[in-house]
């Protein structure tokens, strides 16, 4: 048995690869935008088209959604399988999420909800995973020097959003439009787990918005304008405010290690480690930290990201906000800590850096459901069943 695996560079396919090759499936892979970021359209077609008229594999598989392999597929009448990791995805909206040939799995139920409805069938809801194995043997086999390097009372792992936030270069925006977006993203910053931003946008202010945004309207997907506004433009945007107001506000008390690349001129009180790498210290800092932060940005509207089971994959005890998803998977209290506003995110910190076997007892507990229920062999078991049942 083969699959065609189309690789980007995700940190996602390494895990996933392994998986697939311990189910016994040989994995070809294409690695041309790896080696070559500006690969065109119809090189993508002509390197699939090769390898599906020299192969006949189950099926073709990427992390996230490429309309050109849809296409691509459906010509050759084979399944292409996705997995989103992020969101939002724009590539969603192509008009190609209709073809047969797709079984596109989303990892955000919001997010499901929404594009199911414009491909009736395609699209299956796919919560994310981790490689417990590989955190294991990463943080087993560290020195003690290493182990020491990264330990910390609280850490967070992640870009600040300053160098995606779009908002700070929109120019030409009346002040009512500007006191809209500043009312919704503090009305929004109040609510942990509902996301209302879209729903919340009227016809003139979408209209004055895309008069000087015009990546609202583009050409390429036609993706809702609504729908970039909330989520490229509104979502990126408080993303970048709540991160640094939540890393301040915990730096100004606690001893806050922050690992990133972005720019931390906005911050006072945190420790800047820079950059992690992903495989071999992000582990060592989950599993070393007191407490690992999760801020989940708000374009993940329900759903539960990559750091929520790496952090809690790692032995390592999470804080994170509040998702509407987060109960279905671990259990509040008990197994990881979740808070609905900063003043409680403030609170609980300065109790779990104060009760360390309540802490260790609750990061154990998040681990063992991670290790028995939310492994990428679980999730792509799963996976292969509903596309087998679903051809």
């Amino acid at each position: 048995m083969e699959i065609l695996y189309y690789r980007y560079g995700s940190i996602c396919e390494p895990a996933t690869i392994k998986c697939f090759e311990k189910m016994g499936i040989t994995v070809l892979e294409d690695t041309a935008q790896i080696t070559k970021k500006n690969v065109s359209p119809q090189e993508i077609v002509e390197n699939v088209s090769d390898t599906l008229k020299k192969h006949h594999p189950l099926f073709v598989f990427s992390i996230n959604y490429f309309p050109v392999l849809s296409k691509v597929c459906n010509l050759f009448q084979i399944p292409y399988v996705c997995w989103t990791v992020d969101a939002p995805v724009l590539e969603l909206f192509s008009e190609a999420l209709a073809l047969p040939c797709n079984r596109v799995f989303l990892f955000d139920r919001a997010q499901y909800e929404y594009f199911s409805k414009r491909a009736p069938g395609n699209c299956f809801y796919l919560p994310l995973a981790t490689d417990v194995s590989l955190w294991n043997q990463t943080t087993s086999s560290a020195s003690l020097a290493n182990l020491s390097k990264f330990t910390s009372d609280i850490s967070f792992v992640g870009s600040l959003y300053t160098e995606k936030d779009p908002f700070a270069k929109i120019k030409g925006l009346s002040q009512h439009a500007l006191g809209f977006a500043d009312g919704l993203l503090a009305a929004q910053k109040a609510v942990y787990g509902y996301n209302f931003l879209e729903e919340s946008l009227t016809p003139e202010i979408i209209d004055e918005f895309g008069k000087v945004v015009p990546d609202m309207y583009r050409d390429d997907y036609h993706p809702s304008p609504s729908y970039v506004l909330a989520h490229t433009i509104l979502g990126y945007h408080l993303a970048a405010i709540e991160r640094e107001e939540t890393l301040n506000l915990l730096g100004s008390t606690y001893n806050v290690s922050l690992y990133t690349r972005s720019d931390t001129s906005p911050l006072q009180g945190i420790t800047n480690k820079g950059g992690a790498k992903t495989l071999t210290e992000m582990p060592l800092i989950f599993h070393q930290s007191k407490i690992n932060l999760n801020m989940t940005i708000r374009p993940i509207q329900t759903g539960l990201p990559q750091r929520i089971f790496d952090i809690c994959g790692c032995g390592g005890f999470l804080m994170t906000n509040y998702q509407s998803e987060l109960p279905e998977y671990y259990e509040l209290g008990k197994e990881v800590i979740a808070f609905t506003s900063l003043e409680e995110l403030h609170e609980l910190c300065g109790y779990f850096l104060t009760h360390e076997e309540e802490r260790a007892k609750i990061a154990q507990a998040g681990y063992e459901r991670t290790k028995n229920e939310h492994t990428y062999e679980k999730r792509i078991t799963e996976m292969i069943r509903l596309v087998n049942t679903s051809i």
